[in-house]
């Protein structure tokens, strides 16, 4: 009785009850003239029909355009006016604006990358096309001479961090997905109230929709009384509007422009397994040191302009580079973010540049496999090519309806020669790919339409860094520990499961 009362008052409950009350208050009327005004159903029934023609010559994935076809055709009086709703691009005019502005600071990078493109002379095209897609995506400069360290567990990172934020002496900044109540954030709110004390500045974005079940909803009013400048991303409302979807899945701490760390750890305790919820939580992580945390720091900033509606200059926070003359690391690194606010989508191009530049291996891990068909193609392509191609999911799902549009690929990619892997311990999280042994990625993007199109996203695209190596022992004790589905276990499937896979297969691009 008492969880349902919980649930009675909670703001999610209070949230999808508004939502479906908007949905009735406007479809109701829709159905009403519909049935009794000729005139109105064919102009409804017209205005689906153009709605579909545009949604067929819009720019967008395939996947995306056959969902919304086929819900306009199948329900035409109904279907042009929800995807008037749901289905355009609309994102708030200010946080484009601090887009267009980070992109625009960005430019002043443009000498370091042609600088790089030139010593290698076109020789090394794996540098060269990463670079040059990094900048044409969003202006995201290559760096030499930073130091990394891969983080095989999340246990291992939050180690590794928290110790780098008890060291801090300038500023902290903190953005995560989700926020849980637990061991884990018990003990970083300690740290942070005594990095306020001692004149640290402070700084948190959660997103508010990967608290809603954990927070209270004035968290984040509380967390600003500690002295923690504390804003909650995009705002859950129970509002019918797009941007609504677009979610700030991007994982980082930056300590005093010295110190970055990304990866698929959020702040919750299931992350360093002091909670058991799907077997062992597997997790992974990096950290760099260097100038490329300018990058994270201006990242993190456009962020907190957009939410504090101020305009904090990058510039009082970014560090000259003489403070980084004793850091010496190897290789490149491409630290990167993604936006839903343009057309451009780095995350899902690192993914497919290393796919197709693969000449041995390509190997990553991913807890949904979520894929449109420009993405299945291109793995079929690269396993023609010779290349053997390994994808880690999890053993045991954490989304039971997603892991089930993940199993829905498996039949077709196996039957071409794709490798699927299931992590037997487990739920593996971490977002991290490796190519022939000198380039990987690891971030916080999945394989999955939302962190391809309409989440925030981030990470570090590596080229012959020090712990390319670590990665690849990682991955093979992965392999060890996981189950390889056979091509034999998917046709034993129930039919009616499989046609069930399929059926939400069709919906993909909405979860």
């Amino acid at each position: 009785m008492r969880q349902i009362l919980k649930l009675l008052k909670s703001k999610a409950f209070y949230i999808v009850v508004s939502l479906m009350l908007q949905i009735l208050a406007l479809f109701l009327p829709i159905i009403y003239f519909s049935q009794r005004f000729q005139v109105f159903y064919f102009f409804m029934l017209i205005l689906s029909v153009i709605i579909a023609i545009h949604v067929c010559n819009r720019e967008s994935d395939t996947s995306s355009k056959l969902l919304w076809v086929f819900l306009i055709m199948a329900v035409p009086i109904f279907g042009g006016a929800t995807y008037l709703l749901f289905g355009g691009r609309k994102i708030p005019k200010a946080l484009m604006t601090k887009d267009r502005q980070a992109y625009s600071d960005y430019k002043k990078y443009a000498l370091q990358n042609i600088q790089t493109l030139e010593s290698t002379n076109g020789e090394d095209y794996t540098l060269d096309k990463m670079i040059s897609m990094a900048w044409s995506n969003g202006y995201f400069p290559v760096y030499e001479n930073c130091k990394t360290h891969y983080y095989k567990s999340g246990e291992m990172m939050y180690e590794a961090f928290l110790k780098t934020v008890r060291q801090a002496k300038k500023y902290i900044f903190i953005e995560t997905f989700i926020l849980d109540h637990g061991n884990m954030w018990d003990t970083i709110l300690e740290v942070l109230i005594q990095k306020v004390k001692e004149g640290v500045d402070v700084r948190l974005i959660y997103d508010d929709f990967g608290t809603i079940t954990h927070l209270k909803e004035n968290y984040e009013d509380y967390l600003n009384g500690l002295g923690i400048k504390t804003y909650s991303f995009n705002k859950i409302r129970p509002q019918l509007a797009v941007q609504m979807n677009n979610r700030d899945h991007r994982k980082m701490i930056i300590v005093d422009g010295l110190y970055a760390y990304t990866g698929g750890i959020n702040i919750a305790d299931e992350y360093i397994n002091t909670k058991e919820r799907f077997g062992y939580w597997k997790d992974m992580g990096i950290s760099i040191e260097g100038k490329g945390v300018e990058m994270f720091t201006i990242s993190f900033l456009q962020i907190w302009n957009y939410q504090s509606h101020q305009n904090c200059k990058y510039d009082d926070f970014l560090l000259p580079d003489k403070e980084y003359n004793s850091v010496k690391g190897q290789g490149y690194i491409i630290p990167f973010s993604d936006s839903p606010t343009d057309d451009a989508n780095p995350g899902k191009n690192m993914h497919l540049n290393m796919l197709n530049g693969a000449v041995d291996y390509f190997w990553i891990t991913t807890p949904y496999l979520i894929l449109d068909a420009e993405m299945i193609n291109a793995l079929i392509l690269a396993v023609n090519n010779g290349v053997d191609v390994r994808i880690v999911v999890p053993g045991i799902p954490d989304k039971k309806l997603v892991y089930e549009v993940t199993k829905s690929n498996y039949e077709y990619l196996i039957k071409k020669g794709v490798k699927i892997y299931e992590y037997t311990p487990g739920f593996i999280h971490g977002k991290v790919c490796l190519s022939d042994e000198e380039s990987a990625l690891v971030g916080t993007v999945n394989m999955d339409f939302r962190s391809y199109y309409t989440n925030y996203e981030c990470g570090i695209w590596l080229y012959k860094t020090q712990c390319i190596p670590d990665i690849k022992r990682d991955l093979e004790s992965i392999f060890e520990q996981s189950h390889c589905v056979t091509y034999e276990e998917c046709r034993q499937v129930n039919p009616m499961v499989r046609y069930y896979r399929n059926v939400l297969r069709i919906f993909s691009p909405l979860m």
